[in-house]
């Protein structure tokens, strides 16, 4: 072994504190990136195998009624290799195991054929046989929900009559791999739930015979795709056709690409910060290293070692604790990644979830991580190689002597000499004292950056749930009704409050941007459903013209005075022009709002509602439920606070899971950046301490220097690391952001807290473990000293 190899091992014992915090450190940043990227990759790998193998479709579309001879004209538009037409149908549910009614999603299958376009994959049971009556397939997650498998039955009211269902399978489909009903911001397994009917069935139930409401496209292999969508929505507009679209934007497609894409946003920025952090780490303490071995430096290259020999044994040092870390984090991301995957399997709905390891993914964390490394570490060895032998061998010139500002204020007669003392080595090095401080300050924005997505969600649940929709029920109907059908929910046991709004499908366009959404109409003097901006001021509707999201209004390219035009997609499909009055500051879906009557007006209509949001008795909930689900006119019923658990029970419990991980990494970081920066400071002055210990201070008052000095830099640390904290999480907002749900960014004093209060006891903790190198300085070195 050669004799620099001896003394870089020799110096990673002596520092093994310190290279073992900066492996943490290292390893937390490979650790998220790993886990990241291979969660990433099975996602889609699981995606794209699903969608395969079920022949997922390209082009999906609804319409009111159709003959299923306009299936031949479909098929002939150019582009389109397959075509398959289906009636689909929302009911009411009675499921024994829930008081409130539920809805159910009835999709026709056509039992004469062996393959199909979205092929559902069965997970237990047996196909339909289209010879017995009521047969049907239910979506895994609600059967999971309630409990439900082959044999057991549930009763839905199928166009005005109460119809047994009979369950003879549990499946999975690519169309509900996350299961959300269209108009809601979050899953309810448990009240919503997919069934498969034959087809024949289903359309004597509906009376459908030899008809469709339905339809979904595969297209060939580089197809025009708008052009397909243009050409299928003037074919299917005379049949009450709704806007088509493409599978980008079938909204469970759509939750899950979103998904993919949040995980690249955390993929991309999280590791940065994490191995910035690093790499600054890394820099600090091989300088002060350096500083500290002048006199070595100086009699390496006197026995005629050359620059690079020397640059290469720190660059050596530098390697091998990067390695250390690239090993410890590359194992804890991949056992991560299966944690996580275990998660995603839970919530989203795939046969098997293929968890695939990359070995790209490896090299390309070991590659940022070395170029992060060669980043931090070569400023401190180009001090190395250019330090001039002469100038080692003396030691580093002291700082000049002048009174501190303190002591020009007059100040310094109420200071102990130990406060003088870390007030002066703080004001004297104030690049050491900065540097060292912004490292404490960044170990504090990385807590916060893992702490604040809770209370952006805590938040966002709030801000919906209690300040703008306080409704209890919203009861849908099957076809738009008269005004009179208020009354008769208004009478229903325990409802005391109730306002009724009008749903109409359209699609929005500007130029060449267009967008389908739902125009909410709604009454004036709303107490149930506000519309708010980001500051709780309630939004009032105007007479005339739209109130749109802000979203919305950015991926249409409009702006608060413009003129859009709407293309209404049902009853006689009226198009005009209306200006955008207002926009609005929400954080869930593409919105539109419009008063009730100018909507009604616009639609050439009576005062037509769509349903109701009411609010109800708690002690007659029961028979209030009881009786919706014998309503055959009620389309749906959504439950606000069971919306509120589902969210509670699935994506609370994984956001906390993802925030459980990224507070112990940076628990740990925080513990290393602030254990280095005590080290690094002790490093620099052990042999001033040992002097001041030789000409009479106690153990105590040494002490208390480097302590103070530590607490100090920390007090400093703090308010520049929150304020640092603010702009990463702001940074991570912007990356995650998707059109169906943005995070606000909100911190509240408690996450401030946490993050200061971790770095506080990681401070004391770091003060204590120099205590114990304050009680073996060596002062017989200091006598031997010439200086």
């Amino acid at each position: 072994m050669k004799a620099l190899d001896r003394k870089l091992f020799r110096d990673l014992w002596h520092m093994k504190g310190q290279a073992v915090a900066i492996a943490m450190v290292i390893a937390s940043g490979v650790a998220v990136y790993v886990q990241a990227l291979t969660t990433l990759t099975s996602l889609e790998v699981t995606r794209a195998t699903f969608y395969d193998r079920s022949r997922f479709a390209d082009v999906f579309a609804g319409l009111k009624r159709a003959p299923k001879s306009l299936t031949t004209r479909i098929a002939d538009i150019p582009g389109v290799a397959e075509v398959q037409t289906r009636i689909q149908m929302d009911v009411n549910l009675d499921v024994p195991s829930l008081k409130e009614p539920a809805v159910g999603r009835l999709i026709s299958v056509d039992t004469m054929k062996t393959t199909d376009l979205n092929t559902v994959y069965l997970r237990e049971g047996r196909r339909i046989d289209s010879t017995r009556s009521g047969e049907v397939l239910v979506s895994e997650a609600f059967a999971e929900a309630h409990g439900l498998h082959p044999g057991d039955s549930v009763n839905a009211v199928i166009n005005g009559s109460l119809q047994t269902l009979n369950i003879v399978g549990v499946a999975l489909s690519p169309e509900y791999i996350f299961q959300i009903r269209g108009g809601d911001i979050l899953p309810d397994d448990r009240r919503f739930g997919v069934f498969w009917m034959d087809e024949r069935t289903l359309a004597a139930a509906f009376n459908m015979e030899e008809a469709f409401n339905n339809v979904t496209l595969k297209l060939l292999r580089g197809a025009n795709e708008p052009e397909v969508l243009k050409r299928l929505d003037l074919l299917l507009e005379p049949y009450g056709g709704i806007s088509s679209i493409g599978r980008k934007d079938q909204l469970s497609n759509r939750f899950l690409s979103d998904e993919i894409r949040q995980l690249k946003g955390t993929g991309q920025i999280v590791p940065i910060v994490f191995l910035g952090v690093a790499a600054f780490l890394l820099n600090i303490v091989l300088s002060r290293i350096i500083t500290t071995q002048r006199e070595q430096i100086a009699a390496i290259k006197a026995f005629g070692y050359r620059n690079y020999e020397i640059g290469l044994h720190y660059f050596k040092l530098a390697s091998l604790i990067a390695l250390l870390g690239i090993a410890i984090g590359t194992g804890l991301g991949f056992w991560l990644a299966q944690l996580v995957a275990e998660m995603y399997a839970q919530f989203y709905r795939f046969p098997v979830f293929y968890y695939r390891i990359e070995p790209s993914v490896i090299v390309s964390g070991t590659m940022i991580t070395g170029i992060a490394t060669l980043l931090g570490t070569w400023g401190a060895v180009r001090k190395a190689i250019n330090l001039p032998p002469a100038e080692a061998m003396r030691p580093e010139a002291p700082a000049k002597y002048k009174a501190t500002i303190m002591e020009r204020m007059g100040l310094g007669v109420f200071l102990s000499s130990s406060a003088r003392m870390v007030i002066r080595n703080l004001e004297r090095r104030p690049l050491k004292a900065a540097i060292s401080s912004l490292g404490i300050a960044l170990a504090v924005a990385i807590l916060v950056l893992g702490m604040f997505g809770l209370d952006s969600i805590n938040y966002l649940m709030d801000f919906q749930f209690q300040y703008a929709q306080r409704h209890d029920l919203n009861v849908a109907f099957v076809q738009p009704a008269q005004p009179d059908a208020l009354h008769e929910l208004e009478h229903l046991p325990g409802v005391f409050r109730s306002e009724t709004f009008r749903a109409v499908p359209a699609r929005l366009v500007n130029g060449p941007r267009h967008r389908q959404v739902g125009i909410l109409g709604l009454q004036p003097n709303r107490k149930l459903f506000r519309i708010i901006d980001e500051r709780h001021v309630e939004i009032e509707l105007p007479e005339e013209g739209l109130v749109l999201s802000e979203k919305l209004a950015e991926i249409i390219g409009l702006k608060q005075g413009d003129d859009v035009t709407v293309e209404v997609q049902e009853g006689e499909r009226p198009t005009f022009r209306i200006p955008v009055v207002e926009l609005v500051s929400d954080f869930s879906g593409l919105n539109a709002y419009m008063d009730a009557k100018a909507l009604n007006r616009l639609m050439k209509e009576d005062a037509r509602i769509s349903g109701a949001f009411l609010s109800v008795n708690d002690e007659k909930i029961d028979e209030l439920y009881t009786t919706l689900k014998k309503t055959p006119k009620v389309a749906g019923v959504s439950i606000q606070s069971a919306a509120l658990q589902s969210f509670q029970d699935t994506f609370a419990e994984n956001m906390l899971t993802m925030v459980f991980i990224n507070v112990i990494f940076s628990v740990v970081i925080s513990l290393g950046v602030v254990y280095n920066t005590a080290r690094i400071s002790f490093s620099e002055r052990s042999r001033e301490l040992a002097t001041l210990r030789v000409v009479g201070f106690t153990k105590r008052e040494v002490y208390a220097i480097l302590a103070g000095e530590l607490a100090m830099l920390t007090s400093i640390a703090i308010p520049l690391g929150l304020a640092m904290g603010y702009l990463f999480a702001g940074l991570l907002v912007h990356a995650v952001e998707t059109d169906l749900y943005w995070l606000p960014l909100v911190i509240l004093p408690r996450t401030y807290g946490f993050a200061a209060l971790v770095v506080l006891v990681s401070t004391i903790m770091a003060a204590l473990l120099i205590r114990q190198k304050i009680d073996h300085l060596d002062l017989v070195a200091v006598l031997k000293s010439r200086e």
